[in-house]
Parts: structure tokens; C-alpha cells; sequence
């Protein structure tokens, strides 16, 4: 008896120790599961929230794995950007803040010299050669010198203007034509730099004593005035200035190298040297009247290509007996050349040729005058 007792014992033994190790084991798995995080609820399937996961799940975004994230809900957590793309937003910032910078200087230097970026733009020998319409965005320098104003600066219901219908209509947009006032008379005029030269890119129209309109007075609204030579240097300024100078058709005399003449205060009448460069820079005498003629505007489609912007039109000019001929045939402009007391020099442009020509005529004929500034 006291055997099979003891062998009974010590299988029950047996059994509490499997019995004991099995509930350990199962303590333990619970405990695993709880520390990993383990939660029956979640795996019971969606709940009443939308989307079907609850809110709970969104609040365990953890601080290790901050990004760009969005839950399912549309909800987008918090993220720190990767430092490679930090730097570059700090790039393009400093990039920003350089660029405006800049522009602040610029702006700076356009208020002390008075530009504008709608300015004229200064135009290169080889754009005018190819007539070119390409423009700089910096107002030339000689406009600032001249007190040019950007274009549309004076209200021409308040001033007398000239249409600008015979002007390259290509400047015009990209305003590369400064105006200037006369303010003897409240005329404006468009003016162009060519190269190192500011012209007047219209006649002058300025009312004195031996000037004419073509035919009547609404030609001079479109050609200007045409003078004689006498007028054009403004003879009785150079005579009662103090000078003593009588330099009117039979005169010879020795006239000083700026004849500022019937031109508006800081212009004066080219010589032949200042035709001359003019002439050059545009291709030389063989081409130089195709370029400076305006591109409408010329007998039998005998237009230029205006590609400086001088716009020259045939305004023709007035004979000795009073008679006006040549208007859409010839451009004619003194010079303020003499050549002895019968003769002054005068550029002129015709609409059946390309060149420009320098040549000698009557000082009592009246041609068109164009001012250059000083």
C-alpha cells in the first residue's frame, strides 16, 4: 500500500510541475503580448469611425517615425523636412533675397539718374546694319545727359505732338524713342540714339522768319517746317548776338564749331562731320538712305527700313521762286556747313536709291532741319 501511495505521489508531483511550468509559460506569453502591444480590440475589425480605424490608431504616430505622413482619414501629422531639403529651401531663399537686393539697387540708381525701364535703349552699330529691333533694358546715358524723357511723357492733348504713325512701330512698343519739349512753342519730339549720337527722330517744326509749311500748314504737322539756310542757323542770332556774323545767301563767314541755329536750347544743327558719322554707323553712303528713311510714307515704294529710327520722310522743300516740290520724292537736311557765301551742305535721301548723299545747294532754298543733341 505505502508503494503504490508513494508512486501516486509522486506522479501528482509530476503533474503540478508540468501543471506549474505551463502557467508560467502562459504568463509569460501574456506578458510578451503586452509588451509588445498588443491589443485584441484592434484586430476585432473597423470600428464607427471613418474610414473604419479608430481615432486612437492616429494618436500613435510616434516621434521615431515623424515624416511626411497621412492617415487614412486625411489627417496629416507632423513632419520634420530631411535636412538635405532644408538646405535647399534656405538656398533659394538666400537666392531670393539676393535677387531682390538687386533690384532694390537698381531701382536706387534709376531714381538718382531719373531712367525708367520703358526708357529708349541704346542702339549698337551691328542691330542698326541688320536692322535689328532687339533692345536694352537701360536707358542710354546721353538721354540722362540730355534730360530725354521716357516715351509718353508729355500729354498731347496739353502739348503739340506729331503722330507717330511714321515712326518704327517696333520701338515705339518696346519704347526705345525719348521725347523731348520744346518749350519756346510747347512742340515734343520724339528723339532716337544712334550708336553715340541723340537725334531728333521727327523735322523740326519751330515757326521763324523764312520757314514754310509744304503747300499749307496741315503738311507741317507731318513734315515740320522747311528753312532756308539762313534761317536754320538762326543767321540773325549769330549777327545781333554780338558776333557781327551776316551769314545769309551772298555771305561768307566763319561760323563757330556749334551753330545751335533755329534748334530748341542743348540741340544744335549737324555739321558735315556729325552727317558723316551718322552715315557710317549705319552701313556707309551706299546703304546709309535705305536705313535712316521711315518705312512708309515714300513715292512708289521707295521706303527704307528705319532700322535706327530716324524715320526720315520726304518732305520735299521750297525753291528760290517759291515753289514746293519734290514731297514724297526727297528728304532734304542742312547742314550747318557752308561751303562759300552761295552754298551750304545738306544730306539727302531719295526714294528711288539706297544711298545717302552729301551734296552742295542754294542757301535760299528751304529744306528740313534735324537737331542733334550737344
Amino acid at each position: 500500500m505505502r508503494n503504490v501511495i508513494t508512486s501516486t505521489m509522486g506522479t501528482c508531483h509530476k503533474r503540478s510541475m508540468v501543471v506549474a511550468i505551463c502557467i508560467l509559460m502562459l504568463f509569460l506569453s501574456v506578458l510578451a503580448l503586452v509588451g509588445c502591444g498588443g491589443d485584441s480590440s484592434s484586430s476585432t475589425g473597423p470600428d464607427d469611425s471613418p474610414g473604419g480605424e479608430s481615432s486612437s490608431s492616429i494618436e500613435r504616430i510616434s516621434s521615431s517615425s515623424r515624416g511626411k505622413v497621412t492617415d487614412k482619414i486625411g489627417v496629416l501629422a507632423e513632419f520634420d523636412e530631411p535636412a538635405e531639403r532644408t538646405s535647399s529651401s534656405s538656398k533659394k531663399a538666400k537666392s531670393s533675397s539676393s535677387v531682390t537686393q538687386s533690384d532694390a539697387k537698381q531701382s536706387s540708381s534709376s531714381e538718382k539718374t531719373g531712367t525708367s525701364s520703358s526708357s529708349v535703349k541704346k542702339v549698337s552699330s551691328s542691330s542698326l546694319k541688320s536692322g535689328d529691333s532687339s533692345s536694352s533694358s537701360k536707358m542710354p546715358k546721353k538721354y540722362a545727359e540730355a534730360k530725354v524723357m521716357p516715351l509718353g511723357t508729355y500729354d498731347c492733348s496739353e502739348y503739340s505732338c506729331f503722330s507717330t504713325e511714321y515712326l518704327n512701330q517696333e520701338f515705339l512698343e518696346v519704347g526705345r524713342y525719348g521725347e523731348i519739349l520744346d518749350e519756346r512753342d510747347g512742340q515734343v519730339y520724339k528723339v532716337i540714339e544712334i550708336v553715340d549720337q541723340v537725334w531728333m527722330a521727327q523735322n523740326l517744326n519751330y515757326e521763324a522768319t523764312n520757314s514754310y509749311c509744304y503747300n499749307d500748314d496741315t503738311n507741317c504737322t507731318k513734315y515740320g517746317r522747311l528753312y532756308t539756310w539762313a534761317a536754320a542757323i538762326d543767321s540773325v542770332a549769330l549777327y545781333n548776338g554780338g558776333k557781327g556774323m551776316d551769314c545769309g545767301y551772298g555771305k561768307a563767314c566763319i561760323l563757330p564749331d556749334t551753330v545751335y541755329g533755329i534748334c530748341p536750347p542743348g540741340w544744335h544743327l549737324p555739321t558735315n562731320t556729325e552727317w558723316n558719322t551718322l552715315v557710317t554707323e549705319v552701313g556707309g553712303d551706299s546703304t546709309a538712305g535705305k536705313i535712316l528713311k521711315s518705312k512708309t510714307g515714300w513715292y512708289n515704294n521707295g521706303n527704307g527700313t528705319d532700322g535706327g529710327g530716324f524715320s526720315a520722310l520726304p518732305a520735299g522743300l521750297r525753291n528760290n521762286d517759291g515753289y514746293f516740290i519734290d514731297n514724297g520724292y526727297g528728304a532734304y537736311f542742312w547742314s550747318a556747313t557752308a561751303n562759300d557765301g552761295n552754298y551750304a551742305s545738306f544730306m539727302n535721301l531719295y526714294h528711288s536709291l539706297d544711298s545717302a548723299s552729301q551734296l552742295n545747294r542754294y542757301k535760299y532754298n528751304a529744306f528740313s532741319v534735324r537737331c542733334v543733341k550737344d
